[in-house]
């Protein structure tokens, strides 16, 4: 009965544990990362002063109207989650923008989150919507054409989520019979369908993974897909009851999308993201959202371009 109240309760409004140290499950693979505590701190960032990118059209507009609006999700925990009792926001992605603003001179009190869906990312970043979005927002090749990249800040892989005690699942090789559940029109579900996973009937759709997630809870699914650390945040609100299967069958890099012509904004961005990595602060992120006790995880390689 508990399990099935909390998958209701995310799909009724995603009341999950606003803590940031309390989102997310183990990393799988990886050794730069470090051991991580559940109880981790989140760090502070150190707001510029007398930040000047005089050729940034994008910050511009940011200092004219003295404030940011960021672009996340609202409904990934550990990632971008927002608390609807308070309004507040939480996970890595948030963390993310913050430390981006913080670089780029603003507090986290001049950030205004606006939630965009997936499908529409780009076109709110090439309208002016939003300054940047932060929101596990793969880079490849077809988004570049339309938007550009800074990171990546994350390297995610689709995996799958499974209940605590089935032992059959084991990668993607092993779905086979079994029913796998993500979200209409996603990559992940795609993958799945193109590389014959499993059978056609066994595939199950819903518009929200917290539904999969409750699906899964009462046995109606074997599986749940999509990246990697966004079934870590579904994880770690249930340990007793899911896991995460550790065998991650692509690769996701989350990059913060923004406009594609603002070369100096991107730059800046990702010696933002690089300070981070090294001085610790990216490794304190981690470990306060989507970290574990004992967990690994090893960190992006910035790709400037």
């Amino acid at each position: 009965m508990r399990i099935r109240t909390l998958a209701v309760g995310l799909l009724a409004g995603g009341l999950l544990l606003t803590a940031c140290g309390k989102e997310g499950t183990p990393a799988s693979g990886g050794d730069q990362g470090g051991p991580s505590s559940a109880a981790a701190p989140l760090p502070t960032y150190p707001v510029a002063s007398n930040v000047d990118l005089p050729d940034s059209p994008v910050f511009a507009k940011i200092k004219a109207a003295g404030k940011l609006v960021v672009g996340a999700k609202d409904d990934q925990p550990g990632l971008g989650q927002k608390d609807p009792t308070t309004g507040q926001y939480a996970g890595f992605d948030i963390e993310i923008a913050k430390l981006i603003a913080a670089g780029l001179g603003y507090a986290p009190d001049k950030i205004t989150y606006k939630v965009v869906d997936s499908g529409a990312r780009e076109q709110a970043i090439q309208n002016g919507d939003v300054n940047y979005m932060v929101g596990t927002y793969t880079i490849n090749d077809k988004r570049k054409a339309l938007v550009s990249f800074a990171g990546p800040y994350y390297q995610a892989g689709q995996d799958l989520l499974v209940r605590k005690d089935d032992d059959s699942i084991t990668g993607p090789q092993s779905l086979k019979g079994k029913k796998v559940c993500s979200v209409t029109g996603s990559t992940p579900i795609q993958r799945v369908r193109e590389q014959q996973l499993t059978e056609p009937g066994n595939i199950v759709e819903f518009q929200k993974y917290s539904q999969c997630v409750e699906k899964l809870s009462t046995k109606d699914v074997d599986a749940v897909t999509t990246d990697d650390a966004i079934l870590r945040g579904f994880a770690k609100q249930d340990p007793e009851s899911f896991k995460v299967v550790g065998k991650p069958f692509s690769q996701e890099p989350y990059g913060i999308g923004l406009d594609k012509n603002d070369k100096v904004l991107r730059d800046k961005m990702d010696d933002i993201l690089q300070k981070a990595l090294d001085d610790g602060t990216w490794q304190k992120i981690y470990d306060a959202t989507l970290g574990t006790p004992g967990s690994t995880v090893a960190k992006p390689t910035i790709q400037k371009y």
